[in-house]
């Protein structure tokens, strides 16, 4: 990883290669996000492209419902699958929270859904993805 060099007055300079990347506290993208107990939106900014990689999860039952042991039930978001990631430019006018756009979705190669309730594989699946299209736009095939 190439290195970052602070600045006197305390700004940071990235090196040409460095992807920034910010960890944000809110669902990406999904309509019913709210339910989900499981979200990670990730910012990766290179030069002027901005994605925001967001993946979403273990959807509560609406309204809540609990089995005959007294476990909360959980709905699929899709299709066979209890997790999501995608991936999508940010809004070009949306300069402070730097918003998906759903409208200019990103596919990529690495898996993208589960079908099991597993956060930890939710987790590697996000940071799957992250790190693909890091290289990706390192080596300046997104844009």
């Amino acid at each position: 990883m190439l290195a970052i060099r602070t600045l006197l007055w305390g700004q940071t300079m990235l090196s040409n290669l460095e992807v920034r990347r910010t960890e944000r506290g809110w669902a990406g993208h999904f309509i019913c996000a709210d339910r989900c107990s499981f979200r990670r939106n990730t910012l990766l900014e290179f030069k002027k492209t901005k994605l925001v990689v967001s993946t979403v999860g273990v959807m509560a039952a609406s309204p809540i419902r609990y089995s005959q042991d007294n476990k909360r039930r959980y709905e699929k978001i899709g299709l066979d699958r209890h997790y999501e990631t995608m991936v999508f430019h940010s809004k070009k006018k949306d300069k402070k929270y730097n918003d998906a756009d759903v409208s200019k979705q990103i596919f990529f190669e690495s898996n993208w859904f589960l079908e099991e309730l597993d956060d930890n594989k939710a987790n590697d699946m996000h940071e799957s993805a992250v790190a693909e299209l890091t290289k990706k736009l390192q080596k300046g095939e997104l844009e």
